[in-house]
């Protein structure tokens, strides 16, 4: 072979490995993780994972009702399908960016029929013209401008996987919110329901002993007032129920005039939820991959717009027949050409390159300033949520002792209304106190089991095997 053969072939090699101008990406380091959570408590221990299920989280709650409405989130949801179809764009972008890769190969071919003048005898004659022929070109990567291309599209559709994760996620927590307060509420108009019952007994009660003159009008007015504020608020509860049975319809794509769940008065029990350790969730959390993926793609434009201060090398060839007879690939008609073309690099552009290059390395320091932020948002809410739910279980505990005391001051109260010890006051002021107690106990609970359903939320749900 000769040496000047040797020479090109070498440098045609260099060539089409190319190099990549992207600086070498480093996955960020969060150097300031704890240990662990600084309000673990003793009902959320540190335990593997795994110890969560996947997939289908919320069935740690056990209730079966919430089960069938978060099985319907992933076919009724139209967010949730906005976003599937975000991910989809994304995907087809990667294989936009990647057929970069490949030759394009264009063809051609036309069939005339002119006139045209012969000038030595002054008549006219005609002729087909048939033409047919095609084109490949080719830009080896030699920059590694489209291999960083594909690079950023590649991460940027692996962020958007994450945030259709983080929706889904998102979703399903929002479900779960929404379904334990309208039980908070349905154990709310259960207690109101079974309490005007009482109450109207007491009026009863009172406007005979009134009418037996043991006892006087203002007593009645009393029990009619306590009355008539229960069956007010029964209505309010009754109403924001309405509006929260309505939202749950729209989570899971049903028309709320035709949605409905079923009432139950009684809340399930909160359940013990296993956390995993800081450092792990980093990992779990759809949001913070999401982020920690922007910053891939923006590390790779950076290599994109350094690509921009070299010249482009194109390879092309052209070849195909024309023909003036009926026979388009006779003898003598082919054309065929062959060679590279060599890209105009511009000299002078008013700092386009160089502002387009600041840029990317802005939109980098951008986005890892993002995955900062998102993951600190994240210890946040973990630490957020086991503060709440700790100190929820010891003021469930208080309150309970708190409905018990209340309820025997209320059944005292009464017992002495009938013998006549105290006036009606004391009764009003004894039910009051039982009824805010009771439904205080109820808000105690439906706040620990929307904060249980929060927690696995900022735990990241089911993403990610840890």
């Amino acid at each position: 072979m000769r040496p000047e053969w040797r020479r090109g072939i070498v440098l045609l090699v260099s060539l089409l490995c190319g190099c990549d101008l992207s600086p070498r990406y480093r996955k960020p380091v969060m150097a300031d993780i704890p240990a662990t959570f600084r309000e673990s408590g003793p009902w959320t221990p540190v335990t593997p994972v795994d110890s969560v299920g996947r997939g289908a989280w919320w069935k740690i709650m056990d209730d079966d009702e919430l089960d069938r409405l978060e099985d319907r989130i992933e076919h009724g949801s139209p967010q949730l399908a906005a976003a599937v179809a975000r991910y989809d764009q994304a995907r087809a972008l990667v294989r936009r960016a990647r057929a970069e890769f490949f030759p394009q190969v264009d063809a051609t071919a036309s069939a005339q029929r002119e006139r045209a003048l012969f000038p030595a005898t002054g008549r006219y004659y005609e002729y087909r013209d048939y033409d047919a022929g095609g084109t490949i070109s080719w830009e080896p990567d030699i920059w590694g401008r489209i291999r960083n291309l594909v690079r950023a599209a590649r991460a940027d559709a692996q962020a958007s996987a994450g945030d259709l994760a983080s929706l889904r996620l998102s979703l399903e927590g929002e479900l779960g919110d929404d379904y334990f307060q309208l039980r908070g509420l349905d154990a709310r108009i259960s207690l109101l329901q079974k309490t005007m019952a009482a109450y109207s007994a007491a009026l009863d009660l009172t406007t005979k002993r009134f009418a037996g003159g043991a006892s006087n009008e203002l007593d009645v007015g009393r029990a009619r007032t306590q009355l008539a504020t229960v069956q007010s608020r029964l209505e309010q509860q009754v109403a924001d129920r309405a509006l929260l049975e309505h939202a749950i319809a729209v989570l899971v794509g049903e028309q709320p005039s035709t949605f409905s769940v079923t009432p139950r008065d009684d809340l399930v029990p909160v359940p013990v939820i296993p956390v995993t350790a800081p450092s792990r969730l980093l990992e779990r959390r759809p949001d913070v991959a999401s982020a920690e993926r922007h910053m891939v793609a923006a590390n790779a434009r950076i290599g994109v717009a350094k690509a921009a201060f070299f010249p482009n090398i194109t390879l092309g060839a052209t070849g195909g027949s024309e023909s003036t007879t009926n026979t388009l690939l006779s003898a003598g008609s082919g054309v065929w050409a062959l060679g590279p073309a060599l890209a105009t690099l511009a000299i002078f552009d008013g700092g386009r390159r160089f502002a387009n290059l600041a840029i990317t390395h802005a939109e980098y320091a951008e986005a890892a300033a993002n995955y900062r932020q998102v993951a600190l948002n994240a210890f946040r809410e973990v630490e957020d949520q086991l503060a709440l739910l700790n100190h929820l279980a010891d003021a469930s505990a208080r309150q309970d002792e708190a409905v018990a005391a209340a309820t025997r001051t209320d059944q005292l109260a009464a017992i002495q209304y009938r013998e006549g010890a105290v006036d009606y006051l004391q009764v009003v002021i004894a039910q009051t106190a039982e009824l805010q107690a009771r439904e205080d106990l109820i808000t105690v609970n439906t706040r620990r089991l929307v904060g249980g359903i929060d927690l696995i939320r900022a735990m990241g749900g089911d993403w990610g095997r840890g």
